[in-house]
């Protein structure tokens, strides 16, 4: 699996509010369909303080969203939450209008202290060649 800087959404970001976070990337792709294109959501770094965590695919028209649509969501369990796992969304979703940024959700009553992503189009996926 290649990750291509130009490509990436999130490098080990740390994910510390109880709160929405914008990946620290937004990508421009140009409107069409790029549903092809393999996707990588991965924690880096174990997650200990929240109850959850959900990830959303969230597109617009311009880069500063003044208009977002959301593509697809994931949630993932503490339990789930540790170094290596992926979340389930492993293409980008249909109906890209020009720009793609994550947002991610911690949810629970604990701010997360711990907890990283990475995140990004990838070359292909391990899931793709079983």
């Amino acid at each position: 699996m290649l990750l291509d800087s130009q490509n990436l959404f999130s490098d080990n970001q740390k994910i510390s509010k109880a709160s929405p976070a914008d990946s620290d990337n937004i990508v421009k792709f140009g409107k069409g369909d790029i549903s092809y294109l393999p996707l990588l959501i991965q924690v880096t770094n174990d997650f200990t303080n929240v109850e959850s965590l959900d990830v959303k695919v969230v597109t617009s028209a311009d880069e500063a969203f003044s208009e977002p649509v959301e593509l697809a969501s994931s949630k993932l369990p503490l339990n789930a939450l540790k170094c290596g796992a992926i979340f389930p969304i492993t293409h980008m979703p249909s109906g890209n209008l020009g720009y793609i940024k994550l947002i991610y959700t911690p949810e629970g009553a604990s701010d997360e202290t711990t907890g990283c992503i990475t995140s990004g189009i990838v070359s292909a996926l391990e899931t793709d060649f079983e």
